[in-house]
C-alpha cells in the first residue's frame, strides 16, 4: 500500500464513499501533522468518526502506540449522528480504520509520527502499515443499540494464501471498538477514546447504557444522552 494511501486510510471506490454519504456516515479518516508553539514539538492530530446503520457501516479511532486507549483533546457536540466524535492529539497515533457490509469487514491499522529533522524545517509525517485485515467475516453481525451483537468476537480475516490471520493481541481492544463502531446504529459517542483522566484500560465499545461490548460495567459515555 502506497504512503499516500496510508495517510488517507481506505481506498474506497466511488460507489461505496456515495453510499456512506448518502447514507450519513461521514468519517475523517486522514491524520495531519500540527506544530505546538508552547511545547515545541510537533504532534499528529486525528479525529475519531463514523458509525452504522443497518447493512453496512465505516469508523475509525485512535490509540497510543501500544494499542491503548488516549484521553481525547476534546469531545466533538453534534447536531447530526454517525460522524465526528472527539479530537485526538499525540506525538505518535495508532490510527484504526474498519468498514462493514452485512456481515463482512475490512480492516486498517496505522501508525503515524512526525520524522525526525536536523535542519529546524518542518518535517514530513511518518506513516507505516501495522495490521491489513481483507475479506474478514463475522457470523451474525448486525448493528444493534450500539455494540457488536457478538460482543468481543471479532471477524476472521485470511492471508492471500487462505491461512486463517491471527490479530495482534495488543490490537484487540481497538479491533473490538472498532467493530462496535460500525455496527453503533446513530453513533453519537466515541468507542474507544476517553476523557482526560479516565480508565484508559477500559476495552471495546462504550455504550449509552455504561456497559462495554462484553457487558461489564464502564463509567464513560462522550456523548449526549438522548
Amino acid at each position: 500500500m502506497a504512503k499516500k494511501n496510508l495517510l488517507l486510510g481506505m481506498a474506497l471506490p466511488r460507489e461505496a464513499r456515495e453510499r456512506l454519504r448518502k447514507s450519513g456516515i461521514f468519517v475523517q479518516t486522514a491524520v495531519t501533522l500540527e506544530h505546538q508553539n508552547l511545547g515545541q514539538r510537533y504532534v499528529v492530530r486525528g479525529v475519531e468518526s463514523g458509525g452504522g446503520v443497518l447493512d453496512f457501516g465505516h469508523y475509525v479511532t485512535f490509540a497510543a502506540e501500544d494499542g491503548s486507549p488516549l484521553p481525547h483533546l476534546c469531545p466533538v457536540q453534534s447536531l447530526a449522528v454517525n460522524g465526528p466524535h472527539a479530537v485526538v492529539i499525540a506525538p505518535v497515533l495508532l490510527r484504526g480504520e474498519m468498514l462493514r457490509a452485512g456481515n463482512a469487514y475490512e480492516l486498517l491499522v496505522t501508525c503515524h509520527s512526525p520524522n525526525t529533522t536536523d535542519n529546524g524545517k518542518r518535517p514530513r509525517l511518518a506513516s507505516r502499515l501495522v495490521f491489513r485485515g481483507q475479506h474478514g467475516f463475522l457470523a451474525r453481525s448486525g448493528a444493534v443499540n450500539g455494540a457488536g451483537r457478538n460482543g468481543s468476537e471479532l471477524p476472521q480475516f485470511w492471508t492471500r494464501a487462505g491461512e486463517p490471520q491471527e490479530v495482534p493481541e495488543k490490537l484487540r481492544p481497538l479491533i473490538e471498538a472498532l467493530k462496535a463502531g460500525v455496527c453503533c446504529t446513530g453513533c453519537s459517542h466515541s468507542h474507544y477514546v476517553q476523557p482526560p483522566g479516565s480508565d484508559h484500560r477500559l476495552p471495546g465499545a462504550i455504550r449509552q447504557d455504561g456497559n462495554d461490548s462484553s457487558g461489564q460495567s464502564a463509567a464513560y459515555h462522550a456523548g449526549p444522552t438522548p
